[in-house]
């Protein structure tokens, strides 16, 4: 496992949609790795490949309970609202209010290519929609209100 340079806001790659994994390659087991490891160093709650460097479909996200990973996710389904601060590890040193879905459903792959369906909401719903906006080249900046230094 290695630690992965993080993109920060202006980096084009932050702005790129990201492409479907088609395979889960010893690359990507690393990838997931080395991002695990990243997130955690950075004190993240979650991390999508484009902050790496990497434009692939894949995300993980740890809300206190383990690392879930992402490969190819589609959110489902989206119910409610929720108005909470987030911030990111690409856009350091800021933080604002973002409106999110407070609940949804998400169907991904795991790193052992297995699909998997979930619900998630509060945080954790936050946390993957936010990550899920970095596979598709948003920042949550771009929904953000309220952006204040920190």
């Amino acid at each position: 496992m290695a630690l992965r340079k993080l993109r920060i806001n202006g980096d084009d790659i932050l702005r790129k949609k990201s492409k479907t994994v088609d395979e889960i390659t010893e690359r990507i087991k690393e990838l997931v790795e080395d991002m695990i490891e990243t997130m955690y160093e950075s004190q993240g709650v979650g991390l999508a490949a484009p902050q790496v460097g990497v434009l692939r479909r894949v995300f993980i996200v740890d809300i206190g309970d383990g690392p879930i990973t992402f490969i190819n996710p589609v959110i489902e389904e989206l119910e409610g609202e929720q108005y909470g601060l987030e911030g990111c590890l690409s856009v350091p040193g800021k933080q604002g209010d973002v409106l999110r879905p407070y609940k949804i459903k998400v169907k991904a792959m795991n790193i052992e290519g297995r699909e998997f369906e979930m619900e998630a909401e509060a945080f954790l719903a936050r946390a993957i929609c936010h990550e899920y906006d970095h596979l598709e080249g948003i920042l949550y900046t771009d929904k953000a209100e309220n952006i204040e230094e920190i």
